[in-house]
């Protein structure tokens, strides 16, 4: 059958790029229909000029969501913005089953769930010994096992594993997207800088100095991906499920977009060098905070946290390895791991620009 897709997020970092390259990457005779969820007027005409038609709904609101992709028989949802509960999720899995009622028990409906790195982490109590690979069979499992040492991941990790409990039970195919630290400027109308990399500047900017988090730094690893490479993996699955090549869902649909890992230390210090450079920091050496409370607190009031929450915005180990896509899907990061540390001065120029606007 021909899908109806939403795409949610689309203000975002990783949805206004998924938005702005969805009708290059796919022709419009492989889907009926492409919606994009907004909540204003100037998003509704952005929306449009990227080929998508504006939804306006309470995603908070069952009967809203429901009553949303029954009128527009949408198949297909990519769910961008919410990655620590499963509220509303739940609403579009619940939402997904009945238009698949409505449209006969044939048809299949996807839900895609974003979630995040961090929650393959020391953090969430994750295995961190070797790589926990994204195609393992045991992962819902290892999931379900996870104790977070940070109490507030813990409503992350129940996330994931509801959607796939959801969506098995209502016969809803789901998978679970996995971005890590990722970079580049986005191809959005919206935001255009990660999450990740503008910690590590609103921190150094707060405290003058970029401090490590970790001891010792070079335990400390993490997955990395540019924004167009983890954009592509978004497309691949959705062409794949666009397809009906029937890619791998559920406790099987667990999918890391990623090139690889650096040690956290090494992009602190490509970050510190422009940093002092364009003299947001008074030295482009790399410190360790040693849990200084006074200096955590510094960085966390640059970073909107508490100092308890200052090393989960900017370290910990995650030795999540990305081997799903590749081999479902055949999709190839163009960009290797070590390319966020050459374009860190771009990365650095990139951020105070967007910063400096906001």
């Amino acid at each position: 059958m021909s899908h109806s897709i939403l795409l949610t997020g689309v203000s975002g970092y990783l949805g206004g790029s998924l938005l702005a390259q969805v009708g290059n990457a796919l022709p419009a005779h492989k889907y009926k229909n492409l919606y994009a969820l907004v909540r204003t007027d100037s998003q509704a005409s952005a929306a449009r000029d990227h080929g998508a038609t504006p939804l306006r709904f309470d995603v908070k609101d069952a009967s809203a969501v429901k009553a949303a992709l029954l009128e527009h028989e949408i198949t297909v949802v990519f769910f961008l913005i919410d990655a620590l509960t499963a509220t509303t999720q739940a609403h579009f899995i619940d939402a997904l089953a009945s238009v698949k009622a409505e449209l006969g028990g044939g048809v299949d409906v996807h839900f895609l769930h974003t979630s995040g790195a961090k929650i393959f982490s020391s953090h969430a109590g994750a295995p961190t010994e070797g790589p926990l690979f994204d195609d393992d069979p045991a992962l819902y499992d290892v999931q379900k096992g996870q104790k977070p040492i940070i109490p507030l991941l813990q409503s992350a990790i129940d996330a994931n594993n509801i959607v796939v409990e959801r969506a098995n039970a209502q016969n809803v195919r789901c998978y679970i997207f996995v971005p890590c630290i990722v970079y580049g400027p986005g191809r959005g109308f919206g935001n255009r800088i990660s999450i990740q990399t503008v910690a590590i500047v609103k921190a150094a900017r707060a405290a003058r100095r970029v401090y490590s988090v970790d001891e010792p730094p070079s335990s400390a690893t993490w997955p990395v991906c540019h924004v167009d490479d983890n954009t592509g993996l978004y497309l691949a699955l959705l062409d794949a499920i666009l397809a009906e090549k029937d890619p791998a869902s559920g406790k099987k649909g667990y999918y890391l977009a990623s090139s690889g890992s650096v040690v956290w230390g090494d992009l602190y210090a490509a970050m510190a060098r422009r940093l002092a450079e364009r003299g947001v920091v008074d030295s482009g050496d790399v410190v360790p905070a040693e849990g200084d409370a006074d200096v955590l607190t510094t960085m966390g009031r640059g970073l909107g946290c508490p100092p308890a929450l200052v090393g989960l915005m900017l370290g910990g180990r995650c030795t999540f390895t990305a081997r799903h896509a590749g081999a479902e899907l055949a999709w190839t990061p163009r960009f290797k791991a070590e390319h966020i540390l050459e374009t860190a001065a771009e990365e650095v120029d990139l951020i105070l620009g967007n910063l400096a606007e906001s």
